[in-house]
């Protein structure tokens, strides 16, 4: 890390010992870990996880509310004095995914694991409520627990500011805070960066309608299965022409299916796809044009098309002057050996980006490779074999307390 964020460890900060102190609820955390992750749930309703995190923080004095549309549940702390409020977020849901790591406390579920970490969010997240509730005296205002569901798809983030989170403390939050563990970096590694941190990700369909018939005479038919083929090429000529190489895009073909067997000519052919872009001008620009092409390609063959552009979750946008103190924060919390600033946003999504759209905010990532584990080999997020490293826990909680601490002093 350079720059102005490189700033030692000072003996003395509102932070010294606040590492150690995440440590030592280091048992509380893996057993909260571990009980999520032995019972996976899937999407906007996690009633287990639910009842699991409310079960861990039942001993301390907070406000607690439930989701009306949702199991999402809001937690409360009010400081001893009083100030802004500010938000802490840890997602909840799993995968669809058999477990295959061979942990002892791997998934009972064989149609759902926790495979992006979101396990280890929920028990970090619980244990910086319990730091922050040992020093409510420290706080001069509010901080607000977000526990999401619904994050893999399900726009869990949207449900929840719609019943009111950002004004669970009686005022509008003025900040808000996120973490996300990541088997390819190094165990206990805040990295983030300020702007775009991940993409937006829309999907779209492309139907393609021909008039179908035998395969040996093609001349009587309107083949949909060279129309299709040839908006691949045209979609990816598209993102090589039409959008600036400054602010990209990325868009994958990645589902083509046509026809029943090898003699007839079908009627239909479809394309599915996903977009990824790191700025809102750039995915209008995308989701305009894709239509566009295929309908052109598609009539140029005599087909008839229908493009649909399924809007899924907004650019992840860190605010400058928040992702500027995280990392401050991270220097003065895990040591500056322990912070990176990243060069480049990850082409990803995350629904944490509806909360950042509308309050100033940042989101970062906490490296949870194994050890003895090369992060480059080590088996990534939304894979059945991966393995996160426990150790690294104590780091996201203390960031997430030291947030808190430094915002509400």
């Amino acid at each position: 890390m350079t720059g102005p964020t490189d700033l030692p460890t000072l003996p003395g900060t509102p932070f010294a010992g606040l590492l150690d102190a995440a440590r030592a609820l280091q048992d509380r955390t893996v057993a909260l870990r571990r009980a999520v992750h032995r019972r996976p749930e899937q999407g906007l309703h996690l009633p287990h996880t639910q009842a699991a995190i409310r079960a861990a923080l039942a001993d301390l004095p907070l406000e607690i509310t439930e989701g009306k549309a949702t199991t999402s549940l809001t937690a409360v702390l009010r400081g001893a004095r009083p100030g802004p409020a500010v938000l802490l977020r840890g997602d909840m849901d799993a995968l669809p995914l058999t477990e295959e790591t061979g942990l002892d406390f791997a998934s009972e579920d064989d149609e759902s694991m926790h495979a992006c970490g979101h396990d280890t969010h929920v028990a970090m997240l619980a244990s910086a409520a319990r730091l922050l509730a040992a020093r409510k005296d420290e706080l001069a205002g509010s901080v607000v627990f977000m526990f999401q569901p619904g994050e893999e798809g399900h726009h869990g983030a949207r449900f929840m500011i719609h019943e009111g989170v950002l004004d669970a403390a009686g005022t509008r939050v003025e900040r808000a805070f996120g973490v996300h563990i990541l088997a390819n970096a190094r165990s206990g590694l805040l990295q983030l960066r300020p702007g775009p941190l991940m993409a937006s990700a829309d999907s779209f369909t492309v139907r393609v309608t021909g008039k179908g018939g035998h395969g040996s005479a093609p001349q009587h038919t309107i083949d949909p299965v060279p129309a299709a083929a040839a908006m691949v090429g045209a979609l990816h000529t598209m993102i090589t022409r039409r959008v600036s190489v400054f602010d990209p895009a990325v868009l994958s073909v990645t589902r083509i299916q046509a026809g029943t067997t090898s003699n007839i000519i079908p009627e239909t052919a479809e394309l599915e796809g996903t977009i990824r872009t790191l700025s809102e001008q750039t995915r209008a620009l995308v989701r305009a044009e894709l239509p566009k092409v295929c309908e052109a390609v598609g009539a140029a063959h005599g087909c008839r098309v229908v493009a649909d552009v399924e809007p899924g979750y907004p650019v992840t946008v860190n605010d400058d002057r928040v992702a500027a103190e995280v990392l401050r924060l991270g220097a003065a919390v895990l040591g500056p050996d322990n912070v990176e600033l990243l060069a480049d946003p990850l082409m990803g999504a995350e629904d944490f980006s509806y909360v950042l759209q509308r309050v100033p905010g940042a989101y970062a990532f906490i490296g949870g490779c194994p050890p003895g584990v090369d992060p480059a080999e080590a088996a990534a997020n939304h894979s059945n074999r991966v393995i996160f490293d426990e150790d690294a826990m104590p780091s996201g909680v203390a960031m997430l307390a030291a947030f808190a601490l430094d915002a509400l002093r």
